[in-house]
């Protein structure tokens, strides 16, 4: 089994078939087609159903998928280890991050880390569940992950990041600058994302001892629009500190709730040996006190 033919079957798996495989990794499709029939006649069976329009896994390609994923990733943390040895330096971090994670504190931790080590390039996913990030982790797609704390990271190792507060982002024709408490969440109308998001548990976790739920006038998929969405008086949102530092200095109104509520990351990642990249990153997290 070689490095290519793994790369060649995740790209047929990540593109959908043979031919956008072929055109995304720049190689001719016969060739791409023959590396994928050795190798499953080296495994002994088909890892595809050639279809007239694309192409599916078959059991046995299901059950290659992941392990194709991390064989690759230990490969890559090989040669980058062999690499920081002889004092080449560069190398690839991938990270996955919920969304809620990526601007804060994602983005001040890179910041540091690319300081340090201005040679290694940085890929950062952002799905916005965190069972997308752990599946991402788990399979080897991404060497680190950044989860919300009520994630389950079973089966990978991790540390928390220190808590950050939430608070609630207002119109700025809002009247209302003492504290809001948690249950008069309900008298507003509420900007969010779809339920089982991180920002929508955010939602409903400060009502839910309250017995009232939440009254959502937008609900959108793309967190970008929240603050614009609160800025044109749709609605009013929660935010963590620094989005909603943000949304001040854009003229909203941000008040804390009582009692307080804090969000906490959680930073995880595979067992076992990780990328001199990722070893570099892991120590300049600012772990939770």
């Amino acid at each position: 089994m070689e490095r290519r033919q793994l790369e060649y079957f995740l790209a047929v798996v990540d593109h959908g078939g043979f031919t956008n495989a072929a055109r995304r990794l720049h190689v001719a499709q016969p060739s791409l087609s023959h590396a994928v029939r050795t190798l499953e006649k080296q495994l002994g069976g088909l890892l595809f159903h050639r279809l007239p329009h694309g192409a599916e896994l078959t059991a046995a390609g299901t059950a290659l998928v992941a392990p194709a994923r991390q064989i690759l990733r230990d490969l890559s943390t090989a040669d980058a280890a062999v690499r920081e040895v002889l004092g080449l330096g560069g190398g690839t971090l991938d990270i996955a991050s919920q969304t809620t994670l990526a601007v804060d504190p994602l983005a001040a931790m890179l910041g540091r880390f690319r300081a340090a080590h201005p040679k290694v390039r940085v890929r950062v996913r952002a799905p916005e569940t965190g069972s997308d990030v752990l599946n991402r982790v788990r399979d080897g797609q991404s060497e680190v992950g950044l989860v919300e704390s009520g994630s389950d990271p079973a089966g990978l190792a991790g540390v928390d990041l220190a808590e950050q507060e939430v608070f609630a982002v207002l119109p700025a024709a809002s009247p209302r600058t003492a504290a809001l408490p948690q249950a008069d969440l309900a008298e507003l109308d509420l900007v969010t994302t779809p339920p089982g998001t991180a920002t929508r548990w955010l939602v409903e976790d400060a009502l839910r001892g309250s017995g009232r739920e939440p009254r959502i006038v937008v609900e959108t998929e793309h967190r970008a629009m929240m603050v614009p969405l609160v800025l044109a008086g749709a609605g009013a949102a929660l935010l963590p500190r620094a989005m909603a530092e943000d949304a001040r200095r854009q003229g909203a109104v941000i008040v804390p709730l009582l009692p307080r509520l804090v969000r906490r990351g959680r930073l995880v990642w595979r067992a076992g040996p990780l990328s001199p990249a990722a070893e570099e990153f892991v120590a300049l997290v600012p772990k939770d006190s």
